[in-house]
């Protein structure tokens, strides 16, 4: 019994070293399934939308930051599954929806497909959150269509144009993008400034990662270039939005400063703060149950 057991954890163990990727698509369908998230796919403006759907009651569409995926969301998603349907898509260009050569994907070329999509799914009126770039893309789909959006959830979003300059951005200044990773060193630079505490991921699986980075590094410049190359910033579309917001930053945000926080409560009359203490820049993912706590707190002041 025990020799059958050490030659299944031997041949696990090899299979994990030789081939990392089912295994890391293994785990993330796992993920999807205890937070009750199934995998669906629909077409907008010529694109293919991969995204995730799963859970009960008012819907909440959740948007993922740059040159990442829906599989942001499922493991904060797991306690907001009881209480609201969680909507995770692949934002046009990320993930595996589709990346067109020949599409722009400009700020409101991006809100004009979320739009849609929206309607696709019969999403009347609903919430609305999303983390760094999701958190801005949020911000600015509630601005055009102040009528469908709810409540705002916003985990560090950029786009503040008061908030103090970031670790991330000095470097961007330098012209050092590590959100555009063209090699391992660099890659590997940008996973150390996301967290505060980094949850234990297998190394073969930050290779997975990696791997894909790199093979989606093109694809990203020509995103990056199109919606941030001349940005807008949040100040020009989204003061005086009365649409009631949580807004949640981690105090050791590396990529965008906490001052963003303040600055950004400045421009919403009905938003709220929670600065995550001991916090990186993807709560969702660093502290997910405490994450969900939070805005599920938020909207029990409401009722």
């Amino acid at each position: 019994m025990l020799g059958t057991l050490a030659l299944a954890a031997g041949v696990a163990y090899a299979g994990y070293r030789l081939f990392p990727e089912p295994l890391f698509n293994l785990a993330m369908a796992s993920q999807r399934m205890r937070a009750g998230l199934s995998l669906k796919e629909t077409f907008v403006d010529g694109h293919r939308i991969s995204y995730l759907e799963g859970g009960h009651g008012e819907s909440l569409l959740l948007l993922h930051g740059f040159g990442v995926n829906k599989d942001h969301w499922p493991l904060v998603a797991r306690y907001l599954t009881p209480q609201y349907r969680v909507i995770a898509p692949d934002i046009p260009g990320f993930g595996d929806s589709s990346r067109l050569p020949e599409a722009s994907y400009s700020l409101d070329l991006q809100l004009n497909r979320l739009e849609e999509f929206a309607q696709t799914l019969g999403l009347g009126r609903f919430h609305l959150g999303g983390n760094s770039m999701g958190a801005y893309l949020a911000a600015m789909y509630a601005a055009r269509r102040p009528d469908q959006v709810d409540s705002l959830w916003l985990l560090a979003p950029p786009g503040v144009a008061a908030a103090a300059t970031s670790e991330l951005f000095r470097y961007m200044t330098r012209g050092d993008n590590l959100l555009l990773i063209d090699n391992e060193t660099k890659g590997k630079r940008l996973q150390s400034m996301i967290f505060c505490k980094a949850p234990f991921v297998p190394k073969g699986f930050q290779n997975v990662w990696l791997t894909r980075a790199l093979g989606d590094n093109a694809f990203n410049t020509k995103l990056f270039g199109e919606l941030f190359a001349e940005p807008i910033m949040l100040d020009q579309r989204c003061t005086g939005l009365a649409t009631r917001t949580l807004i949640v930053w981690g105090d050791d945000d590396r990529l965008l400063d906490i001052s963003g926080a303040a600055e950004l409560q400045k421009l919403l009359p009905n938003s709220d703060v929670r600065i995550m203490r001991g916090m990186g820049h993807c709560p969702m993912l660093e502290r997910p149950r405490n994450t969900a706590e939070d805005f599920l707190n938020f909207h029990s002041r409401a009722i």
